[in-house]
């Protein structure tokens, strides 16, 4: 059972030490608003926070599902991953359309529903992505803007880069130079030994070749195994809900209107043929009025990689003959909305190990994990504050394209993600052994070259859109995945782990030949949950490209995106770290935009 140690903040309407926060459309006192962003998860609230530091700015930030507040399961780190997706009423709930190339599995694909989003119920991880990802972005774009060189001062303006819990000396482990240190999130490295970790250091110095240290994955290099980075500063997660909004839920012109859903944006008017977007239909439910309201200078849609191009196909932005089959007029022809879905495909494989310092111990004694929980209540120290690995590593697989596309960036930029974890670890529903010791390498495809779609199910905005990631529909990602297979027997293999003996456990030890490996990854791969592109920006005569580099909607005026959507390529890397600094930008664009308007006038 999931245990909240205090209660969600009350919701309704306050004034004075507070902002206007609403629960219902009903109780709005204002219809109109500068700004209008949907919704309050990872991006939408770095852009809600940079707009009303203007206090001459108004801006409205609605959010489909509940505070985040007192949510005790959530904020522990290390029970992210087996808390975070398993309560319905934080999530959207989503499922995949049958995936072929898993052999007809539907997998779970879930959200965040709540303020901060998924960066409310993500695993934490804090990679950058490489500079060859921001380069091919500058490239695709035609903006300079969007370069490794260009967008690293918004990485820095979004750090905190917080110390351990346990104060350790942290020389060797990152470089300070590379890091900010006065922006709201609290990135840190880990705060508990793990018995892997002189293992995989001393593995770097055994086979350095294939198992280089890399001092900082956030350099803009990425290769190698180091140190992880994780938003669990001071031993808790720090989300863009806890970094970006409760710190300024005092400025006045600022409401947030929770437990509602925008259904369509509407047309407000026209300019040279061109519709104006600037209106936005709420509804705290499907049987709930619709109630309008107006941005008098831009709508911004913050709502992820799935709930932004199902909000801008409901709203007739979209390729016009499949909105003509739902009956949805179409206001802007952009047969780019929904398609170039990314994802990094996941797989968790576990070894039986001689040992008896793995975490198992605790997931199966119920004393002592509320000792655990314990120790962590009172001083935020122990196991449970860091993720998981305390190293990972970012590797190229060059051997496995050759006569085949690389769809990486270039040499900077991972093909896969090996995760190795001290405990059981899965992720595909195989049970928890009740005996024994275990180590476990999630591994992930992390540079895919295969691609899915986000489409309507119906017009009915609160009917889930259909959501087809189509994992290893390239058959090149099946290769890749089998290949980090292999090398995470090849680091076990290694010297300093020879001691544990690890032997393959359960459908693994089954994949005894090529063949039976490229079947267990089709039978037991998920995903990462890392949605992008499906509505990317791109340049004004790329047809495909759903905005411009400014990541205005092509073909309308007074509409944006700003989430995962808009990126043309997925990076090699977890998302969320590319997503604070593209919001960090697009905040800084829409400003300079704003000021020129006024400066007009």
């Amino acid at each position: 059972m999931l245990v909240r140690y205090s209660a969600f903040l009350c919701v309704g309407l306050f004034r004075g030490a507070l902002a206007a926060l609403y629960n219902n459309t009903a109780g709005l006192v204002k219809l109109e608003y500068d700004f209008v962003i949907h919704l309050a998860g990872t991006a939408g609230n770095v852009i809600a926070n940079r707009l009303s530091a203007n206090h001459n700015v108004s801006v409205l930030l609605v959010e489909a599902g509940v505070n985040d507040t007192g949510i005790s399961e959530l904020q522990i780190p290390l029970l992210a991953a087996r808390n975070a997706f398993f309560d319905p009423s934080l999530l959207w709930n989503y499922n995949t359309t049958s995936q072929t190339a898993l052999n007809g599995r539907v997998i779970s694909y879930q959200r965040g529903r709540l303020l901060g989003g998924c960066s409310s119920i993500n695993l934490m991880y804090y990679t950058r992505g490489s500079r060859d990802d921001f380069n091919r972005f500058a490239n695709v774009t035609g903006d300079s803007g969007w370069s490794w060189s260009s967008i690293f001062p918004y990485m820095l303006k979004v750090e905190n880069f917080t110390a351990p819990v346990d104060h350790h000396d942290t020389s060797g482990q990152f470089d300070p130079s590379l890091h900010g240190d006065r922006g709201p999130l609290l990135p840190t490295l880990p705060g508990f030994p793990s018995p892997l970790d002189q293992r995989l250091l001393a593995t770097t110095e055994e086979d350095s070749g294939r198992f280089p240290f890399n001092l900082d994955m956030n350099s803009g290099d990425t290769i190698g195994i180091g140190w992880v980075q994780s938003t669990s500063g001071n031993g808790v997660r720090s989300s863009s809900a806890t970094a970006y909004l409760h710190p300024i839920l005092d400025r006045p012109n600022l409401d947030l209107l929770v437990d509602t859903q925008a259904t369509r944006v509407l047309q407000t008017g026209s300019r040279h043929g061109i519709p104006i977007l600037r209106g936005v239909e709420l509804a705290n439910g499907v049987s709930g009025p619709r109630v309008t309201v107006h941005a008098r200078h831009e709508v911004i849609l913050s709502a992820g990689a799935v709930n932004t191009p199902q909000l801008l196909l409901l709203s007739g932005i979209g390729n016009r003959h499949d909105l003509a089959a739902l009956g949805i007029p179409a206001l802007v022809h952009s047969p780019g909305v929904g398609q170039n879905l990314q994802d990094h495909p996941l797989l968790s494989s576990s070894w039986s190990v001689n040992a008896n310092d793995t975490l198992d111990a605790g997931s199966r004694n119920a004393t002592l994990y509320g000792e655990l929980l314990e120790q962590w209540d009172t001083s935020r120290t122990g196991p449970l504050v860091d993720t998981g690995g305390n190293l990972i590593a970012w590797l190229r697989l060059p051997s496995v394209f050759s006569g085949s596309e690389d769809p990486s960036a270039g040499p900077t930029s991972a093909h896969v993600e090996l995760i190795p974890s001290n405990e059981w670890n899965s992720f595909s529903g195989e049970p928890m052994p009740e005996s024994g010791s275990y180590v476990s390498v999630v591994t992930g495809v992390i540079s895919p070259a295969s691609r899915g779609s986000v489409t309507l199910s119906s017009a009915n905005p609160f009917d889930p859109p259909a959501i087809d990631p189509g994992l290893f529909t390239n058959d090149l990602d099946v290769a890749v995945m089998v290949e980090a297979i292999r090398t995470s027997y090849a680091l076990l293999a290694t010297g300093p782990w020879k001691d544990l003996a690890a032997r393959p456990y359960g459908l693994l030890a089954d994949a005894t030949t090529d063949a039976g490996l490229a079947q267990y990854v089709r039978n037991s791969t998920t995903s990462f949950w890392h949605p992008t592109g499906t509505a990317k920006m791109g340049t004004a005569t790329d047809d495909t490209a759903v905005l411009d580099s400014k990541l205005r909607v092509k073909g309308a005026e007074g509409l944006r995106v700003v989430d995962a959507s808009v990126f043309p390529f997925i990076t090699a890397s977890h998302p969320q770290a590319p997503i604070y600094a593209i919001a960090e930008r697009a905040a800084d664009l829409i400003l300079s935009q704003l000021y020129e308007q006024v400066g007009e006038h």
